[in-house]
């Protein structure tokens, strides 16, 4: 993959009468197959910078490119196909459907992209199984446990085999134990299958396995540390 380079970007919101800024002039480059946090207090930016990254939200000024694209130049419908085929979403609130099993969140994306059925049972069990959950094919989101719930939007993200996983606060609603678990998954995941994770958290715990850790504070970056290889992390 290529690297995510963000140059002069911006960012402002507008509240009612007043313009409030969230990110100013941000340069920044994300080197694939890392293990990057964002990192900073709640209103530092940190997750508009993942949504730009993201392609969920577009910046004022300034260029970002994804994948070797400049997606800001996109139009709506490239940008929902741009993140369909190259990005993958894993969200603090799970964001499953409810009425559908683990199996079937994880092969929704696998439905929308036309693969066949054959095809995508295979992969979809394949990940449930790399997940710890293929016991739990059948169970829907009520039926499983908060750290659960977690691991299959992790399969479901990588479903598709995305060059970059983006994760808002992933470890928020989960205790410190299963939160642990949880990043360890994902060390081990971007590893195994070589794709870039960037992590927006405050989390300390989460800040330690980072491979690359930017730290932001009112919409700017006052930091960034270039730690370890990914086969320096956790072995």
């Amino acid at each position: 993959m290529h690297p995510v380079v963000l140059k002069n970007v911006t960012r402002t919101y507008r509240l009612d009468a007043v313009d409030v800024p969230a990110l100013v002039q941000i340069d920044l480059v994300i080197l694939p197959d890392r293990f990057t946090v964002i990192s900073g207090p709640s209103g530092s930016g940190k997750t508009t910078l993942l949504n730009l990254i993201g392609c969920i939200d577009r910046p004022d000024h300034g260029t970002i490119m994804v994948g070797g694209r400049a997606v800001q130049t996109l139009s709506d419908d490239a940008l929902s196909d741009f993140r369909a085929q190259h990005l993958g979403f894993v969200f603090q609130n799970f964001n499953l459907l409810p009425v559908l099993t683990a199996f079937e969140n994880v092969e929704y994306p696998l439905l929308l992209a036309g693969m066949p059925r054959l095809k995508r049972r295979k992969r979809v069990e394949k990940l449930l199984a790399a997940v710890g959950l293929a016991d739990f094919a059948p169970h829907r989101p009520g039926q499983l446990s908060g750290g659960q719930r977690q691991r299959v939007a992790i399969a479901r993200a990588l479903v598709r085999r995305p060059q970059l996983v983006l994760a808002d606060e992933p470890t928020a609603n989960l205790d410190s134990k299963t939160g642990a678990e949880i990043i360890d998954l994902m060390r081990h995941m971007q590893q195994q299958h070589h794709v870039s994770f960037v992590f927006s958290s405050h989390d300390p715990k989460v800040l330690d396995e980072a491979d690359d850790a930017v730290h932001i504070q009112d919409g700017r970056i006052l930091s960034i540390e270039r730690r370890r290889t990914p086969a320096a992390g956790r072995v």
